[in-house]
């Protein structure tokens, strides 16, 4: 054979196998889609509630008619909060809600880019575990109050899966989407408002210095506000001669936790109102006063993990949080990190939502340690027995931390919680 027709032969070869290589890559791609767009069809359930209580669930409309909102576009603007809450139910005879109802579903769908839908479960397809509007249990006279506070930008919703962990326990977890600065709020009379761009915390972050410093101040001051506002409306409905609530709430016992930016909202607002009994930080980078002056009652960070994380912002942050733990209580401070855990799976949205073929992928590759739905099992196992101890029980004796179920539990270098393993 010639020179020439080798030539043509091993050309012919190197086409006919880049050929296959192409066709290969073209059907590989089109079954990922296909099993990401039947993965965004198919039905999932969140995490089944620990708790020996039923979980209600009931979504208000507040005004303040004695507050601005101080981070309306518009000035004049009266502050109004979409309130979401879980608490203990009696399991009578109510109907399962939506996980969404239908006019906040068509709202975030419209809102969420497409690419984000398509990666995320078809939010009609979502169910969680609480009962719409039902009766709060009589198992117990009242029953204490715990805020949550969402990552950044989130929606509450979000976070159904922490909440309705917790009401399980035994505590009314009440939450709010605020327009403005929450990503979508859908009202109940067919409002729809988003956040406006310099309402997006994460901006802050991006900032140095003292500019860092007032952009935050003045969200966190927002949020902080909001939650005094709703303190206030709680205690109203306690107090009421008649309706859900009345007399069922313990506002003596008040708790709040928060994730990232919420998080920095519960470490301030538990510096500024007395009204907070003992509060969580997760995985947020707190800000303001408070690493200078401390928090004087019960205060737990839940942090993700961190351990590879050596840069000058991650240090920094590291040494904000143990300034803040050196100025708790000896008796109610808590450093905890979850081995292999990923900031951004603290929520539903993050851990159980988003296709689990792009999550396994993630974790062959080591971009994630944990799967999502081990974390918020964690996560929730530390949340509901931190307020156990210090809204419930006696205090730091009884805080046992530390589980042989749970070996992803650490804890951090200055911390002297109890360890003694369940």
């Amino acid at each position: 054979m010639t020179a020439p027709k080798k030539q043509r032969g091993l050309a012919h070869r190197i086409l006919k196998i880049l050929m296959i290589l192409t066709v290969s890559g073209v059907l590989a791609i089109a079954a990922l889609l296909m099993s990401l767009w039947l993965e965004h069809r198919s039905s999932v359930t969140l995490p089944a509630p620990t708790g020996p209580f039923a979980v209600g669930r009931a979504i208000y409309d507040w005004t303040d008619d004695a507050a601005l909102d101080t981070l309306a576009p518009l000035p004049g603007a009266k502050r109004e909060l979409l309130v979401w809450i879980w608490y203990p139910s009696a399991g009578q005879s109510a109907v399962t809600d939506d996980y969404l109802p239908a006019a906040i579903r068509t709202a975030v769908a419209r809102d969420r880019p497409a690419l984000i839908s398509f990666l995320t479960r078809k939010l009609s397809k979502v169910h969680g575990h609480s009962l719409r509007d039902s009766d709060v249990s009589p198992q117990e006279r009242s029953y204490p109050v715990v805020i949550m506070r969402a990552g950044a930008a989130a929606e509450v919703w979000n976070y159904s899966t922490l909440a309705e962990d917790l009401a399980s326990h035994g505590y009314v977890v009440v939450a709010f989407d605020a327009p403005y600065r929450t990503n979508v709020v859908a009202f109940p009379d067919g409002r729809v408002i988003t956040r406006t761009a310099e309402n997006n915390p994460e901006l802050c972050l991006e900032r140095t210095g003292q500019e860092r410093i007032r952009c935050a101040e003045r969200i966190l001051t927002a949020w902080t506000g909001d939650i005094a506002f709703v303190l206030d409306r709680m205690q109203r409905l306690n107090a009421a001669a008649s309706g859900k609530f009345a007399e069922r709430l313990d506002m003596s016992r008040i708790g709040i936790f928060g994730h990232s930016f919420g998080g920095a909202t519960a470490a301030k607002f538990c510096h500024e109102d007395a009204r907070c009994t003992a509060g969580i930080d997760i995985d947020g980078a707190p800000l303001g006063s408070v690493i200078q002056t401390g928090i004087d009652r019960p205060f737990m960070f839940l942090m993700s993990d961190h351990s590879h994380e050596s840069d000058p912002e991650a240090v920094q942050i590291m040494a904000n949080i143990h300034s803040i733990y050196d100025r708790l209580p000896a008796d109610g401070r808590s450093f905890i990190a979850i081995r292999g855990a990923n900031h951004f799976l603290f929520s539903d949205d993050g851990a159980l939502l988003k296709s689990h073929l792009v999550m396994r992928t993630l974790r062959v590759f080591g971009v994630l340690g944990i799967d999502g739905r081990r974390q918020l099992a964690v996560a929730a196992y530390c949340i509901y027995n931190f307020f156990d101890a210090y809204l419930k029980g006696a205090g730091a004796s009884q805080m046992t931390i530390s589980s042989s179920i749970y070996p992803e539990i650490t804890f951090g270098p200055f911390d002297e919680t109890s360890k003694s393993v369940r």
